[in-house]
């Protein structure tokens, strides 16, 4: 046994091609404020709204640019260039249970991993073959800030039929993932796993399966996710600087908000006039409750479930041999939906989450919000076993297989194994690693996040404000910051800060995306060692592009 004998389900890393240096960007939009719009550590009462943190307001100057020369001073490239072509295109998938046309990466869903080594400098050409316009964001990676691809704040949008050249060193080992940024294209066929390896990999294992986890409603029965969006907000564009396309164009309205015209227009500028009424039926979910998620699961009712483009009528298999050790590296990319996963006849071994390793630990049953991600260590066991992700109250799940004998036959779609109602673990019952947990110390800053807004409205938003691209919450090089997210509303949220990971409380794991659940408060702490402007925001797609985003800057 050793720990780079691996075999990936997915497949090999995307075809290397050339590339050059990253194109010219836009200028990021400037603001300024006192450093009073943070609060000091030990100021009032952590959890009272009034006392939450007010968004800089916008002035000229002050912030980091993610073009300036302290970002790029933090980041001087190192290691090996590895150099990638990837295409995003319209295209037809098969999912198992039906075909649908859709958007997506080099016609895979999901697009092969790309795969690297700590230290390695990673150089992505991304052509866009799309109608509208895109962005890939590296979810999870420390990486230059204005890599980022975060339209309109580190970078122009890709426009249809152009290219951008991502180029930034990858620090650390781990599992991650990458995604658009721009609208809500996430819920179509855009990702792909991102996996980093570790040249002094401490963990032993003799196998490596990908499971790439989704909610898919994309093409089926005429439905989009920007028809779904338009429906949860009763006509509600995008609040991410775009369009209600998903384009990622400002639609020239002045507002820096996605939106219709007076006219009715979708204002993406490329003369498609106003979008058609929606013709697929209603995706809105409706008396879903799930006890683990503090009640309502989510707002979509999606028509198929996925693991690795899959649904569970034909689903992927993972071949290996009776008493290998198998590491599993779990993502989900779901849109709206948090799943309960668990693989029949096996406990899990929990690693790694959101690609640091945490003190070991044994369960039988994980939960991950949108955009988490677990390692886990199974032996295998002499059979075929059913892999399930639950859609946590949503009544329907995913499945993939793990064989090990060609004679047994396999599980119905139907199959839910007894570990799914097993010994569950959550993030704050683990402990970070040693060596990768936050050195004890006081926050210099405490930034109160207060998460406002109700299904009803869907007038999502932090501290009662939407999203507005020129606001930022301010932090200095080298501080301490506790970010404190105060849930004030009914529904869950999974939060994500770009560009740095936290600690959860206690010596927790350190992660980057968290879950948050209804009324409740969790404080988490990182470390400002990454300058520019970051966002941080919740990565349910359609709670995010109706308001749930800001931005925290770097002062000069």
């Amino acid at each position: 046994m050793h720990a780079f004998t691996r075999r990936a389900v997915l497949g090999a890393g995307i075809a290397v091609a050339g590339g050059s240096g990253p194109l010219t960007s836009c200028s990021a939009p400037s603001s300024a404020s006192d450093d009073s719009h943070g609060s000091r550590a030990g100021s009032g009462d952590a959890g009272a709204p009034a006392a939450a943190a007010e968004p800089a307001a916008p002035q000229d100057g002050g912030y980091v640019s993610p073009h300036g020369e302290e970002v790029a001073a933090a980041h001087r490239e190192r290691g090996p260039v590895r150099e990638i072509r990837l295409t995003a295109t319209t295209t037809s998938l098969n999912l198992g249970a039906r075909t649908v046309r859709t958007w997506a990466y080099d016609d895979e869903l999901p697009a092969r991993p790309i795969r690297v080594t700590a230290g390695d400098t990673l150089a992505v050409r991304v052509a866009n073959h799309l109608p509208h316009s895109t962005t890939v964001h590296w979810h999870g990676i420390s990486l230059r800030n204005d890599m980022d691809g975060v339209p309109g704040v580190t970078q122009p949008p890709i426009k249809a039929g152009a290219s951008f050249d991502y180029r930034f060193t990858v620090p650390d080992p781990g599992t991650y993932w990458f995604h658009p940024h721009s609208g809500v294209q996430l819920d179509r066929g855009l990702y792909a796993p991102l996996i980093v390896d570790d040249p002094r990999e401490p963990l032993e294992y003799d196998e490596e399966w990908i499971v790439v986890l989704d909610d898919w409603v994309d093409g089926v029965d005429g439905s989009t996710p920007d028809e779904v969006l338009d429906e949860l907000g009763g006509g509600m564009a995008g609040m991410h600087g775009m369009d209600d396309t998903g384009s990622g164009d400002d639609p020239g309205n002045g507002s820096g908000k996605g939106g219709r015209d007076a006219s009715g227009n979708d204002g993406d500028g490329d003369g498609d006039g106003p979008r058609p009424p929606r013709t697929g039926p209603s995706r809105i979910l409706r008396g879903a409750r799930s006890r683990l998620l503090g009640g309502d699961p989510g707002n979509v009712a999606y028509p198929y479930y996925l693991v690795n483009g899959r649904t569970a009528d034909d689903p992927r298999t993972f071949r290996a041999k009776p008493g290998d050790r198998v590491r599993i590296r779990i993502i989900n990319a779901g849109g709206d939906t948090a799943f309960r996963v668990a693989l029949g006849g096996h406990t899990m071994t929990v690693t790694h989450t959101d690609g640091f390793p945490v003190e070991h630990t044994t369960t039988d049953t994980l939960l991950l919000g949108m955009a988490e991600r677990y390692d886990v260590v199974v032996t295998a066991q002499d059979g075929v076993f059913p892999l399930i992700a639950l859609a946590e109250g949503k009544g329907h799940a995913a499945m993939a297989l793990l064989r090990t004998s060609e004679s047994a036959g396999a599980p119905l779609p139907s199959v839910r194994p007894k570990e799914l109602d097993g010994r569950l673990i959550t993030a704050d019952q683990l402990r970070a690693a040693e060596d990768v947990r936050l050195k004890p110390r006081d926050p210099d800053r405490t930034i109160r996040m207060r998460i406002t807004g109700s299904m009803k409205k869907y007038d999502w938003a932090i501290n009662g404000k939407p999203y507005d691209p020129s606001q930022r919450y301010p932090v200095r090089a080298g501080e301490r910051v506790r970010l404190s997210f105060i849930n004030g509303t009914d529904m869950w949220h999974p939060m994500h800060l770009h560009g740095h990971t936290f600690q959860l409380p206690d010596g927790g794991p350190r992660k980057d995306t968290t879950i948050l659940l209804p009324h409740q408060k969790v404080n988490v702490d990182f470390d400002a060692e990454n300058p520019g402007l970051w966002m941080v925001h919740c990565h349910n797609v359609y709670h995010s592009e109706s308001g749930l985003m800001t931005i925290i800057g770097y002062r000069k």
